[in-house]
């Protein structure tokens, strides 16, 4: 059973949809006690860190988060749900984030022919092998919506990547925890492969 935390941020039934469509069971819960037995663990997420973190704890979900990375449930973070992981974001200056990894969420910065949000397909080249992206080939496409991206602190948990202006650290595992800056739920055919290869570990 695959556990997608519902703390009432944006985008959820759509990585339900798509798990749902690999064959596997979901949920979408805030109960600790399902999430906490679960197989697998998706945080999806569209909206502002700040809000975000607020939910999160409102609900009584970041420490079974945390909880569910101590125990080595395979967890994955999307879009926002990538940011939430991280300590701090400059979207939301003060709020303090999971601090699950290392790391600090930057906004894009504006430039000529530009567009902040960036909204669309980029590319991504991989600086370090990653199990959600085997069988994808780099220069595989993927859909981004985001105004803000991750510097992680320590390179070696950056998987993939994307240049937007900027390089993005569009992807990120370290043990059982894995993150996408993109939409792997709207991604298409890549897409389905790196939900598919995440959810066979």
């Amino acid at each position: 059973m695959v556990a997608i935390v519902d703390y009432g941020a944006g985008n959820i039934k759509s990585v339900e949809n798509a798990v749902r469509y690999l064959g596997h069971e979901a949920v979408l819960t805030r109960d600790p006690a399902v999430i906490l037995s679960a197989d697998h663990v998706i945080l999806p997420g569209v909206g502002a860190f700040g809000d975000a973190m607020a939910r999160l704890r409102r609900y009584g979900l970041e420490e079974v988060l945390k909880e569910t990375v101590k125990r080595g449930i395979p967890f994955l973070g999307i879009c926002l749900g990538l940011q939430l992981l991280f300590e701090s974001s400059e979207e939301s200056p003060g709020a303090q984030g999971l601090g699950i990894l290392k790391g600090h969420i930057l906004r894009i910065p504006d430039g000529e022919g530009r567009k902040v949000p960036q909204i669309g397909w980029n590319d991504l080249t991989y600086p370090n092998p990653g199990r959600l992206f085997a069988g994808l080939p780099e220069g595989s496409y993927v859909y981004f919506v985001h105004s803000y991206y991750l510097r992680a602190e320590d390179p070696a948990i950056v998987t993939a990547r994307t240049r937007y202006g900027v390089d993005i650290d569009a992807s990120v595992e370290s043990g059982n925890v894995f993150a996408c800056q993109f939409h792997p739920e709207k991604s298409e055919a890549a897409g389905m492969k790196i939900l598919q290869n995440f959810l066979a570990i």
